[in-house]
């Protein structure tokens, strides 16, 4: 599921300081916000929009797509069952730090009510020009606009950079598709690449991964099978050997999910990897056959 303009979006926690600063940005960028969830605030308007006990009851009064959850890590797994109880479509999982048993019992409820979790530890999901949900710099118009290339990330930061480096090529995005950085998602990069795959609208796909875990190795399984060009980048080739580094699933163990595991798959599988993220216009592009060259403002 691609975030769009005529998904309607429920905030869960939307009262507190970041639920109230990115409500307001999601609003302001055009995503329709119809509601939000605060039990100790049911029954006010927040924001220009109702207040619910839970998103059951939000569900009620004011039908909705996709829930954006900013929720303490203690919270997080009652407000996703929440959710799922209520059928939302997509769960948007910002928290991160949830232990690890409510992560699946999350997941069990997701899979049992139909829901799609993106996270936990995401930063969003961006569609430029349309909706955006989560704590990316949608807003931006140096780093995002509308275009061709669709993005999927484990990394907020990652994925936004590698968005301003095709912004500054001359390129915009079709979606941007941040999948989150813990070690049990609920979406996987092979799935987000799936999706962009499916979309009308993208014609070529940038994979921004890390080190740890198999995600990139999975993904690289798909695109091998994909007809629309795929680039890609992995954070982490100068990562000391053993050392935990970033995000909670860029854990190497063994040597499963080194650097150079996850470069040879995608490079087996015909993708493109770039040594920096300067370097996926020319790459991609070279790929999409585009009539000017292509180069990244330094």
């Amino acid at each position: 599921m691609i975030i769009r303009r005529q998904h309607r979006v429920l905030v869960q926690g939307i009262t507190g300081k970041q639920g109230t600063f990115w409500t307001e940005a999601m609003q302001r960028y055009g995503t329709q916000v119809v509601g939000g969830v605060n039990p100790k605030k049911a029954g006010e308007t927040h924001l220009g929009v109702p207040v619910f006990a839970s998103a059951c009851e939000a569900a009620q009064a004011a039908p909705f797509d996709v829930t954006v959850m900013f929720i303490p890590p203690m919270a997080a797994k009652a407000a996703a069952i929440d959710a799922c109880e209520a059928g939302a479509a997509m769960i948007v999982c910002l928290t991160e730090h949830i232990p690890a048993h409510d992560v699946m019992e999350m997941h069990a409820a997701a899979r049992a009510s139909g829901t799609r979790i993106v996270g936990p530890n995401t930063a969003g999901l961006v569609t430029p020009g349309e909706a955006f949900a989560g704590i990316l710099p949608a807003f931006n118009e140096r780093v995002f606009r509308p275009g061709r290339i669709g993005v999927v990330s484990r990394s907020g930061s990652l994925g936004t950079l590698v968005s301003l480096v095709l912004t500054q090529a001359g390129e915009g995005q079709s979606a941007l598709y941040g999948v989150g950085g813990d070690p049990m998602i609920g979406t996987s990069s092979r799935e987000a690449l799936e999706m962009l795959d499916a979309d009308e609208r993208t014609e070529a796909v940038v994979l921004c991964g890390e080190i740890g875990g198999t995600a990139e190795e999975e993904a690289a399984e798909y695109a091998r099978t994909m007809k629309k060009p795929v680039a890609a980048f992995i954070a982490g080739r100068a990562s000391p050997p053993g050392k935990k580094m970033g995000h909670a699933g860029a854990i190497v163990s063994g040597g499963a999910g080194d650097y150079g595991s996850k470069r040879r798959a995608l490079e087996a599988a015909g993708v493109a990897v770039a040594d920096l993220p300067s370097q996926l216009p020319d790459l991609l592009f070279g790929r999409l056959g585009s009539a000017r060259s292509l180069h990244v403002a330094h």
